[in-house]
């Protein structure tokens, strides 16, 4: 089973790191275990890490004190997230659930900072992170506004084969259509009826535990 240092040196920005950077890196990382429908980190709180999802499956969104919830994307195995807050020094402006048992990578702000000001390929990767990131949240705006439920499905499962942000991502997603429905906004119900569409799209195939992925390329443009 993968644990925190399997992720840092399997990571896109890990393997560019030199020896000494790496160790840097690791005794700057500890590892924490959340169960399912905890919060990995809550919206308001002091940002002090860079955080990546050893194992599990996390969801981003926002809880208004009116109950209302928005969500905004799913973290799945292999993606990191938390650098915008950290960078501006600001109080975490969401929330991030665990929506099944996962295990989580903590990265200290100072390690953090460090590998900024001593790795150029560190800078590259957090660059095209960033990057990523804001065409990932323009799209899912375009998406929100342009395409009916079942296409916001697709879009969705496809996001979560980003091969920047999560590049740990199997082509047997193990998730479940309660969970697909969680990051997507809709019901379980919702997200089933939307899948059955893929399925006779020949898109995807429900397995037991997961959801196969037979045409990304056509998860992405479904519904153009």
């Amino acid at each position: 089973m993968k644990n925190a240092e399997e992720l840092l040196r399997t990571s896109l920005w890990g393997r560019a790191l030199t020896e000494a950077e790496m160790a840097r890196a690791l005794a700057g990382t500890s590892e924490r275990t959340f169960a399912a429908g905890a919060f990995i980190c809550m919206k308001g709180e002091p940002v002090d890490y860079w955080m990546g999802i050893v194992s599990g499956l996390g969801k981003m969104a926002s809880h208004w004190t009116t109950g209302k919830t928005t969500s905004l994307t799913g973290i799945s195995t292999g993606g990191w997230f938390g650098e915008g807050s950290l960078m501006k020094n600001e109080p975490r402006r969401y929330d991030v659930m665990a929506l099944r048992e996962s295990r989580v990578a903590f990265m200290n702000r100072s390690t953090f900072l460090w590998l900024l000001d001593h790795s150029i390929p560190f800078n590259r990767y957090m660059i095209a992170q960033l990057n990523e990131r804001l065409g990932q949240f323009i799209g899912m705006i375009e998406n929100e506004r342009m395409l009916d439920t079942d296409a916001r499905i697709a879009r969705c499962l496809a996001g979560l084969f980003n091969p920047v942000l999560y590049p740990g991502t199997n082509r047997l997603l193990q998730i479940s259509q309660e969970e697909l429905g969680y990051l997507a906004g809709v019901s379980r119900q919702r997200a089933n009826q939307a899948l059955k569409a893929l399925e006779d799209a020949g898109l995807v195939r429900s397995e037991y535990g997961g959801i196969n992925v037979l045409d990304l390329d056509g998860l992405r443009r479904f519904g153009d």
